[in-house]
């Protein structure tokens, strides 16, 4: 069960890195947003993971403030990167969880305003 916790405990911190880069390369708010929702699991199951540790004859418990405390610097981090997203450069979010403040699921997407004719291409 120690090394099941260690493995994911290793997963979840990849995680942290891995969908930041994942998100500043996608561009678009939700694309964004579902990154950054995918890190906070990841943080908060790390922390959770941090608990079952003692549970499991984890000896080293002193290395569970210093990951809190790491935890608690990412969050803040996180905070100031989140609130930096750009929230004009968005596609609708048609299942509702990652628009930005004031677009809804079922708005009109104003880009179905804009006349497009494939057949123009070619011309």
């Amino acid at each position: 069960m120690l090394q099941h916790t260690k493995s994911q405990m290793y997963e979840d911190a990849a995680m942290l890195t891995v969908k930041v880069s994942g998100a500043e390369a996608a561009g678009l708010y939700d694309l964004k947003m579902e990154n950054a929702a995918i890190i906070r699991k990841a943080a908060r199951d790390l922390m959770v993971q941090n608990h079952s540790l003692k549970n499991f004859g984890f000896k080293e418990v002193e290395y569970f403030q210093l990951v809190r405390d790491l935890i608690e610097e990412y969050r803040l981090l996180f905070i100031d990167w989140v609130a930096s997203f750009d929230q004009w450069d968005y596609v609708i979010d048609r299942w509702g969880l990652f628009n930005p403040p004031g677009v809804g699921p079922f708005d009109k997407d104003p880009d179905d305003d804009v006349p497009f004719n494939p057949d123009d291409l070619h011309e």
